[in-house]
């Protein structure tokens, strides 16, 4: 399944929020310098898909706020 992430960096709280079957909008306190933005979103939705963060890969969208990540269920 592929997931359209609306990206917030440096955001003053973290959360995950649905807006469609496929896209969802997370806020992540680290900044987008050298894939720690990535890194937290990755994180963030495997807690909140419930899988592990190995089944999540970033497709497209390695230095924009509009990414694709390829998620295995």
């Amino acid at each position: 399944m592929i997931l359209e992430v609306r990206a917030k960096p440096k955001a003053k709280r973290e959360y995950v929020k649905k807006i469609t079957e496929s896209v969802y909008e997370v806020a992540v306190k680290e900044p987008p310098q050298e894939g720690k933005a990535n890194e937290r979103i990755a994180v963030l939705l495997s807690y909140h898909l419930g899988i592990p963060k190995s089944r999540i890969k970033l497709l497209k969208g390695h230095t924009s706020k509009i990414k694709l990540f390829q998620v295995d269920l």
